[in-house]
């Protein structure tokens, strides 16, 4: 089951609404409610994924118990912990991808193909929060196991993020409030984020697919450009959608998640665009990983290898595939680079050129991730810069922007913090015209862009979640 669904939008959460509010008022009987209804959401698309996940939720809650700094052995038990969620991890992500690479050495390995659980990285990350933040003392063990399983398996989070940390909910998870305001605003939130998910990322989608299964020989320098920057609006609405739909979701239950994304594309740096972009991954591996690594504060050398291996697992999380390994790895060069080499030079110049430079290393950057395999990289790159068999442009450009010029408008205006200045300004000067756009304008605006959302909904088939294979 996805958000942007109409079974969701008009049975799913309706039921859930009226369950939670209408038929309990004690926390422990909402908290049941709440895990019910995930738990259902999650099986939605198979019930034979459920035992993954309450085996995942059963291991970290009583290891997590087993961590905390008054426990003895608790680092064995930190050990064990770590160990059995990777390994989880690892067999039903990247068993196939590794025996693949085995037979090519070894003929008598057979490679494994082994359907890949929906979110399954998401919540292995938020097991794995848990049971670090017990060891390392930033939170006290839980002694609910429905608790853990709701922190774990709570559904606007479950299957496509954000990765919410332990420590932002524990006291939410037993002692929110739900308040009017919350669900006002989690309810406008929700209506923005499906329609940049139904109204923007799958018409870039649809753009971006017809570009990407372009025979070769068909394809321009102008057609090559336009398919790699509709996957970037694509992904970037498509993801940050859904974090929108996910924080409002959790604010109208009363939790309140950080935020994923802060407009990435006006970046003026690569560092900055990460510090940008899907920021509750940065910010895990930062915690969990670059520090415990030593971080900076290590030898130069040290400091480079530890950049490298976080930004190889970075790639390695979101796929098993050679393209999410270099993906990864480029990032990290790149992160070098402004580190150590020209990051200073590249400051130094006017703002536009910051721009310019940072949205190039993006746009190559989604290009690695998009592509099918290291030979459409290349192709693609190939075209991109003067190389496209078909020439500079193609008819079938002057088409394509014509079918699709609004929903790139838009998305250009959306990509850049025009809304919230605007809103900001309101109620800077405050008065009757500030309370109207702010309590009545945009309320109407996202209730008629959620009608139009289902609309596009019930006339179209294409509705993917990119997040959801990783």
């Amino acid at each position: 089951m996805v958000f942007s669904s109409l079974i969701y939008i008009f049975a799913f959460l309706p039921a859930l609404l009226v369950c939670y509010f209408g038929l309990a008022r004690r926390r422990g009987v909402r908290n049941g409610i709440l895990l019910a209804f995930s738990l259902l959401f999650y099986s939605w698309g198979g019930w034979s994924l459920m035992p993954l996940l309450l085996a995942s939720i059963g291991l970290n809650f009583f290891l997590g118990s087993r961590v905390a700094p008054d426990k003895p052995r608790r680092k064995v038990f930190l050990v064990l912990a770590v160990t059995c969620n990777l390994a989880l991890l690892f067999v039903f992500k990247y068993l196939g991808f590794a025996t693949t690479i085995l037979s090519k050495f070894i003929p008598a390995v057979v490679p494994v193909e082994i359907v890949l659980p929906i979110g399954i990285s998401f919540y292995t990350f938020q097991g794995l929060s848990y049971v670090l933040d017990v060891y390392m003392g930033n939170a006290a063990p839980s002694r609910k196991l429905s608790e853990v399983a709701l922190y774990i398996a709570l559904f606007p989070q479950l299957v496509a993020g954000p990765i919410v940390r332990y420590t932002t909910v524990c006291e939410e998870l037993s002692t929110r409030k739900e308040t009017l305001d919350d669900v006002f605003f989690g309810v406008q939130r929700f209506c923005f984020g499906l329609a940049k998910k139904v109204l923007i990322a799958n018409q870039a989608g649809a753009l971006a697919d017809a570009v990407f299964s372009q025979n070769p020989v068909m394809m321009s320098t102008a057609l090559a450009w336009l398919g790699v920057i509709a996957y970037t609006f694509q992904i970037y609405f498509d993801f940050s959608g859904y974090s929108d739909m996910a924080i409002g979701l959790g604010r109208v239950f009363g939790f309140h998640f950080l935020e994923n994304f802060n407009y990435p594309y006006i970046s003026k740096s690569i560092t900055e665009f990460w510090r940008r972009w899907h920021m509750s991954l940065g910010t895990w591996f930062r915690d969990y990983l670059y520090l415990p690594l030593g971080g900076n504060r290590v030898s130069a050398w040290k400091h480079v290898r530890n950049i490298l291996v976080v930004w190889m697992l970075t790639g390695l999380w979101h796929g098993a595939a050679w393209t999410f390994i270099l993906w990864g790895l480029y990032y990290g060069l790149l992160l070098l680079g402004e580190k150590f080499l020209w990051g200073k030079a590249i400051a130094r110049t006017p703002a536009v050129v910051q721009h310019v430079y940072t949205l190039l290393a993006v746009l190559l950057g989604w290009l690695v991730f998009r592509a099918a395999g290291v030979d459409e990289v290349l192709r693609f790159l190939q075209g991109m810069f003067g190389g496209a068999p078909a020439g500079l442009w193609s008819e079938q450009v002057t088409y394509l922007l014509l079918q699709y010029r609004w929903e790139l408008l838009v998305a250009c205006v959306l990509s850049c913090p025009v809304v919230p200045t605007l809103l900001a300004r309101c109620e800077k000067n405050g008065g009757k015209t500030a309370a109207a756009v702010l309590y009545v304008v945009m309320p109407l605006l996202a209730l008629v862009l959620a009608g139009w959302s289902c609309v596009r909904l019930v006339s179209s088939g294409f509705n993917p979640f990119i997040y959801f294979q990783f």
